[in-house]
């Protein structure tokens, strides 16, 4: 490299304080190598963002106002709602039956409910602050909103399902349970209709899983992430719930109906652990799947002007969102407006090829001298794009 300053370029051109301070611009100017002004810089993020826009398709457009509902984020939406609707009447009928029936795992299902439906408006609340726009004082935007709602609903899933049901179970194999025939009857009823019940909103959040790629790909998005996860636990749970009455009928033994209780318990427990550790990994900064990010460095490592890419960071900012950070080495021989040339079409590129790279930073630095030598420029391997 002709210079020895490093350069730190965002997706809107901008760089840091103090960095790259002694690279002069054509028109005499101060500001980083790849750096421009104001103007300029807004044309070029009007432009990636327009490419993003057309390489997303509706995501994108539909949130072209700033902070809109996407298409996505409304199926997701429906989702959510059906499975609200579905939990509050199901806890209400629950409540209504254990207490009638005496059944402590009719109850620990009560509670079941209560928390999903709790878990619910987190979601929506996610869904909803998750869309605006950035600001000063976040100009990464709100997108980490949805991981914050995500783990406040695992934290409700494990104290309020989980830690409730053990206590009824606990509580059914010190004191027992003492249940009529007809308390029997209420109570398989009960349980009988949550089970279609949650397996409707199931069976809706799978369809949505399936419409967005299905597997891994479809539950990127936490909020159905988590309903998928409490529908699917409901269901067996209720399935518990209804054997360990059911045995308890037959035998008259309480402890069938405690352990249907305990276990519904524990199971909770280990969906709220899951839920809570995959909303952890991405608040605190989860770095872009790896296929993702050996795209990004094989398309640097393809540019004919980059002579190594010494270093490369991703983050997820948000469901669509995603902070890429490179530190690449050009070949030598560049001046400071070739740099700059250069700089902004690698942007573009990017940008173009991942539209969910909108927070783009390249660090123009120099290899070290003791690997020098490994340099593709040195030895004659240099490819090109």
């Amino acid at each position: 490299m002709d210079s020895e300053t490093p350069t730190v370029n965002g997706a809107d051109g901008a760089a840091p304080p103090g960095r790259g301070q002694d690279a002069g611009r054509p028109d005499g100017g101060s500001g980083s190598r790849s750096g421009s002004p104001p103007d300029d810089r807004a044309d070029d993020s009007g432009e990636s963002r327009a490419g993003r826009a057309d390489n997303s398709g509706e995501s994108r457009a539909d949130e072209a106002d700033g902070g809109g509902e996407s298409r996505a984020d409304h199926h997701t939406k429906v989702t959510v709602l059906v499975a609200l609707a579905a939990n509050l009447v199901i806890a209400v009928a629950k409540a209504v039956g254990g207490v009638l029936a005496g059944s402590p795992a009719l109850l620990s299902e009560a509670a079941h409910s209560v928390a999903d439906s709790l878990n619910e408006v987190f979601l929506l609340a996610a869904l909803r602050r998750s869309r605006r726009p950035a600001d000063t004082r976040h100009p990464f935007g709100y997108g980490k909103e949805r991981f914050f709602w995500s783990l406040l609903a695992a934290v409700g899933i494990f104290v309020m399902g989980g830690c409730f049901s053990v206590f009824q179970g606990v509580e059914a194999l010190r004191n027992g349970a003492e249940e009529s025939f007809s308390g029997y009857v209420v109570g398989l009823a009960v349980l009988g209709v949550a089970l279609v019940a949650e397996g409707v909103s199931l069976l809706r959040a799978l369809h949505q899983v399936r419409g967005q790629g299905g597997g891994l790909a479809g539950l990127r998005d936490p909020a159905l992430r988590t309903v998928v996860a409490e529908d699917a636990t409901a269901v067996l749970g209720v399935t518990l719930a209804l054997v360990g009455m059911a045995l308890h009928m037959v035998t008259g033994q309480v402890v069938w109906e405690a352990s249907a209780s305990l276990a519904i318990g524990v199971l909770l427990v280990y969906v709220a652990f899951r839920l809570g550790r995959d909303a952890r990994d991405q608040l605190i900064g989860e770095a872009a799947d790896p296929e993702l990010s050996g795209r990004i460095r094989a398309l640097l490592r393809a540019q004919p002007e980059i002579d190594s890419v010494e270093g490369l960071f991703t983050m997820q900012m948000g469901l669509d969102s995603t902070l890429v950070a490179a530190r690449i080495d050009l070949v030598p021989g560049l001046d400071s407006e070739r740099v700059e040339e250069v700089s902004v079409r690698i942007k573009r590129s990017l940008t173009h090829t991942f539209p969910d790279a909108d927070q783009i930073f390249l660090d123009v630095t120099d290899r070290p001298a003791d690997r020098a030598h490994e340099s593709p420029a040195a030895t004659g391997e240099r490819g090109g794009a």
